[in-house]
């Protein structure tokens, strides 16, 4: 039996047809209001905010996925994340289930360096702190030997479908709607994105690998591109010229004072400012022929309305 603790979102969803298509058709998927995919999937409604409901949903577990995502509020992270992690860990632990953890990069330094897997925690604003503990929480568990676990870290999402992400709502939602896209501080920067459901095929492979236990791996991606190269490439899609606005910090400052999204979007804001290079070269050793989806091929799914490329179905 392989569950996933998140089942609802994004990622868990792409992550279950990913496992059951080519993996196994023994799936439980857990979130407070599950959903079934296939007709084989064992529902369970849980809070990973109870001990007893996160047991419950673990036993009987060969792997157990954590990719719960809450909104970017940083008081909710703080309160809940560490509370998931701990639960998760420990019902992991306690029924022998390998845990592999779905992480981002907001622990990172927002430096214009390389970002490995070796990379320090350097975690600046509340919610990289939240991020940074409760992975620290799960590398102290693995070393300790309580659990046999891996951690799978993505950078900034990018995506069809239900895909939450600020290249998302910044950039290609308002070229689907005809508005004209946003771009935070800067175009020239390069950005590292990743498809959404590369991030699930890729996690699904390093779960049903062995070997892969007891590491950091980072997910693939494409080539790091600037938002400039992507309006180009948008306008190659849309067949038309796409202007967009960058948007300076101060822009962000005073929309900040009305609107959650744009006050959460600030403590990033860093980032935008310097190239943010993700190094992938770990997995693309290990896992040479695992096919990563290009910008072009992404932008033409995000247009054409797909949920999955075509060469990679």
């Amino acid at each position: 039996m392989q569950t996933i603790l998140g089942a609802g979102g994004q990622i868990g969803t792409e992550l279950a047809r990913e496992l059951h298509d080519h993996y196994t058709t023994e799936l439980r998927l857990v979130s407070r209001n599950p959903q079934r995919l296939h007709e084989t999937d064992d529902l369970i409604a849980a809070s990973l905010l109870s001990p007893e409901e996160t047991d419950a949903a673990v036993v009987g577990s060969d792997i157990v996925y954590l990719t719960v995502g809450l909104p970017p509020d940083a008081k909710l992270w703080a309160e809940q994340l560490p509370v998931m992690m701990r639960n998760t860990m420990d019902a992991c632990e306690r029924h022998g289930a390998k845990l592999v953890f779905f992480d981002n990069t907001y622990m990172y330094p927002m430096t214009g360096g390389p970002l490995t897997e070796e990379t320090a925690f350097d975690p600046h604003g509340p919610k990289a702190k939240t991020r940074a503990l409760i992975a620290t929480m799960l590398l102290e568990t693995m070393a300790a030997g309580r659990v046999e676990a891996v951690i799978c870290r993505a950078p900034e999402f990018y995506g069809p479908g239900r895909t939450q992400s600020f290249t998302n709502s910044l950039f290609f939602d308002p070229i689907q709607q005809g508005r004209i896209p946003r771009v935070p501080l800067r175009d020239d920067t390069l950005r590292t994105l990743i498809w959404t459901p590369d991030a699930s095929r890729a996690m699904a492979l390093i779960g049903n690998t062995t070997s892969a236990y007891g590491q950091t791996w980072h997910l693939p991606c494409d080539t790091p591109i600037s938002y400039e190269q992507l309006a180009r490439l948008a306008s190659e899609e849309w067949n038309r010229k796409i202007r967009y606005t960058v948007m300076p910090k101060i822009a962000f400052q005073t929309a900040g004072i009305f609107d959650a999204g744009a006050r959460e979007i600030r403590e990033l804001l860093p980032r935008y400012a310097h190239d943010n290079v993700f190094v992938t070269e770990k997995f693309t050793r290990a896992f040479p022929d695992f096919p990563v989806t290009t910008f072009p091929v992404g932008i033409h799914t995000i247009h054409a309305g797909e949920a999955t490329p075509a060469n990679n179905r």
